[in-house]
């Protein structure tokens, strides 16, 4: 199980655990209409095959206390020894970093980066990212207000 499409249960029920990952086993088959241990069984070959991934618990971010939502576009030195690895491994090690991707355009990398106010970022910023030697810049953008989040992922 990777690339391909996959058939109506199997995708019902990677629809079904993304939704909610706490389902019963017994929930799932009725949902899908298969008895218990051939959804058991996909279940197994969608975790084994790495189409599922892990199982989480999504938090409530501002009710944790992190108000601030930043996308920063962050630039390295081109010629810099190593700036790659030493970026990757700081992000890697950061909590605050909840997403990051290598990116085309002006800048290389994104990283989402939430904290409870812009003092805790600024300090993120001043203790962690700029002590990176690659790093030749950061363009913040805070965000305003969350449009649209979604976790779950359309299967094909």
């Amino acid at each position: 199980m990777g690339n391909e499409h996959f058939d109506r249960a199997t995708r019902m029920i990677l629809e079904a655990l993304q939704a909610d990952s706490r389902l019963s086993n017994q929930a799932l088959a009725e949902k899908v209409g298969l008895s218990a241990t051939p959804v058991w069984r996909r279940i197994k070959e969608l975790e084994d095959s790495g189409v599922i991934r892990r199982h989480v618990a999504l938090a409530d971010r501002e009710k944790l206390g992190l108000s601030i939502c930043v996308l920063a576009n962050v630039s390295l030195v081109r010629h810099s020894e190593g700036a790659v690895e030493a970026f990757e491994a700081m992000v890697a090690g950061s909590p605050e970093i909840i997403e990051c991707q290598a990116i085309t355009g002006e800048a290389d990398y994104v990283v989402k980066v939430v904290a409870p106010d812009m003092k805790a970022y600024d300090q993120f910023l001043q203790s962690k990212v700029f002590k990176v030697a690659g790093v030749a810049s950061v363009r913040s953008n805070v965000v305003l207000r969350e449009v649209k989040y979604e976790t779950a992922l359309p299967v094909p």
